[in-house]
């Protein structure tokens, strides 16, 4: 008889893949089902309080991940528990990935930085173009004041943002779901970059494979969802019919799972 961590894991992964299937249309065009369901497993077994969790609940936020054709294992994307729930959020890596993947005007190089004392910084507008010019000093460990994003195009026009260290603040006090989450506590860097680049992605037009897609990418993705307009679509997830047995218990009998295989597999990944 398998634990109630174990349990929750078979249930999750059944469910999962069964919305994998019933949504295979709005799914990337090169997406890979047999590695993503491995990548998930994996991940979740170290996942904290996994046990706790909604094998439907859990199976709904790493469909997102799915929609967007973000890995999880390779940390573009997160499934972070939140009360008794698994909140999705992109990572930096992620963001640039879909920036890249799905941008109408094709993108050279895209990145964020963040500027600490010390370092130059400077914008300015010259002869109508934008210009941005940044000297940091070598291995400067100076408090961060500030952060920017820099996105250029192969037809030479560009886009930025930059955002203060205090505006960033501003945003993860008022409008982060986990503001106290591992992310924001011990990698506070990446997070100011991951914000400002947030930002300047919302200004780079997107064309999806599909409508989930899209809404996901909108009204989901971010932790930070500062400028979200108020209008709600519909969810892609509405007409996902959930079999009525996981709305308890999976009353079915669901393989057993072998998460070391899993983990070796990716491993041959490579």
């Amino acid at each position: 008889m398998p634990d109630k961590k174990a349990l929750v894991l078979q249930q999750s992964y059944s469910q999962l893949e069964r919305f994998l299937q019933t949504k295979a249309a709005a799914l990337p065009k090169d997406f890979n089902q047999t590695r993503f369901l491995q990548n998930c497993m994996t991940v979740l077994q170290e996942t904290k309080d996994i046990e706790k969790m909604h094998p439907v609940s859990i199976a709904r936020t790493m469909l997102k991940g799915a929609f967007l054709g973000l890995d999880f294992f390779n940390r573009e994307c997160y499934a972070i528990p939140y009360g008794n729930q698994l909140q999705f959020q992109t990572d930096y890596k992620g963001e640039i990935k879909l920036a890249k993947k799905y941008s109408i005007n094709k993108i050279k190089d895209i990145y964020a930085k963040n500027v600490r004392e010390g370092d130059k910084f400077e914008e300015k507008v010259v002869d109508g173009r934008q210009y941005v010019n940044f000297e940091p000093i070598p291995f400067n460990d100076g408090e961060i004041i500030g952060s920017f994003a820099v996105v250029l195009f192969e037809d030479g026009s560009m886009l930025y943002e930059t955002m203060s260290k205090a505006e960033i603040e501003a945003i993860r006090d008022n409008f982060s779901k986990a503001k106290n989450s591992l992310a924001w506590t011990k990698t506070p860097g990446e997070m100011y970059k991951k914000t400002v680049l947030r930002r300047l992605c919302k200004l780079i037009e997107k064309d999806f494979d599909s409508a989930e897609q899209r809404k996901v990418y909108h009204e989901e993705v971010a932790e930070v969802d500062f400028d979200r307009e108020k209008t709600v679509e519909a969810s892609p997830f509405d007409d996902i019919i959930v079999d009525a047995e996981f709305e308890d218990v999976v009353k079915e009998e669901v393989p057993e799972l072998n998460l070391e295989e899993a983990a070796d597999a990716k491993a041959k990944q490579g």
